[in-house]
């Protein structure tokens, strides 16, 4: 929709252009979260955009994704040696709720930072276990977990004036073996739940629930679970929440469901 009261709009090119950042002045990239809903208070804008940062680096430490970086281009990840979760990042893109044409706008930075139960790159990102790169108001630097992020349902790590630079996905994650499960209640709807397993070449096994849950919810074990204590530990999550795209009830029974497969498939 129209964002009718904002009157000026700075194209950001150094991190000084942040300062004018505030109350009512938000930053920007894709916008397709940012005009998705009434933003009555904002008078400004930041376009990340032209900070011209490369979307995708790839290190002898991991992957690098800038904020701004696209779906579509995420998407189109190339392959490399010994990646084997490569398919989640297609996969993962193919969980948002929206046509092609969103895809070449909508930021992984802006789906992360609108902090939406469903955000799919939340789930992918917390899922490879993807520590965040925010640059703070003060001009300081802070790294956290995406699982750590992601606080609650839109709400996250973020004061007025700071942003998400980057999500970094680390080495052992895109060589470890990777499982993904999608679930709505109809066949092109948003998701009611998405679960990611990953299971690393120490037998480290690794659960992370989203979608139904207010913010991403994570089990880890030092070696694959038997199905009955996955089961009971997925059961004992406390996050799950209801709305029209889900009741809480049937959430945590079908991600047990779920969970049951992953294991299976990473056996």
């Amino acid at each position: 929709m129209d964002l009718n009261t904002v009157t000026d709009v700075r194209l950001a090119r150094s991190r000084a252009d942040l300062s004018a950042l505030g109350p009512t002045v938000a930053p920007f990239a894709g916008g397709s979260a940012l005009f998705g809903e009434p933003q009555a208070h904002l008078t400004g804008l930041v376009d990340l955009m032209t900070f011209g940062w490369p979307s995708l680096t790839v290190t002898s430490e991991g992957l690098e994704i800038a904020a701004t970086c696209t779906l579509a281009e995420l998407s189109r990840l190339p392959a490399q040696l010994g990646w084997q979760a490569h398919h989640v990042f297609f996969e993962c893109c193919t969980y948002l709720l929206g046509s092609f044409k969103v895809w070449n706008v909508a930021t992984v930075g802006g789906n992360i930072s609108a902090s939406l139960p469903a955000g799919p790159m939340t789930s992918l990102t917390a899922g490879l276990d993807g520590i965040a790169l925010v640059w703070r108001a003060d001009g300081s630097d802070e790294r956290m977990p995406v699982t750590e992020f992601v606080t609650g349902n839109k709400s996250n790590a973020l004061a007025t004036g700071d942003i998400l630079r980057s999500v970094t996905i680390p080495l052992d994650s895109l060589q470890s073996r990777v499982a993904s499960r999608k679930i709505a209640l109809s066949p092109l709807g948003r998701s009611g739940l998405v679960l990611l397993g990953r299971r690393a070449a120490d037998e480290t096994f690794v659960l992370t629930v989203s979608g139904g849950t207010v913010r991403p919810i994570q089990l880890r074990y030092p070696d694959p679970p038997d199905a009955a204590t996955l089961r009971d530990d997925v059961l004992a999550i406390e996050a799950w929440f209801t709305d029209p795209h889900g009741a809480a009830d049937w959430r945590r029974t079908v991600s047990t469901v779920l969970a049951e497969e992953i294991r299976q498939e990473l056996a």
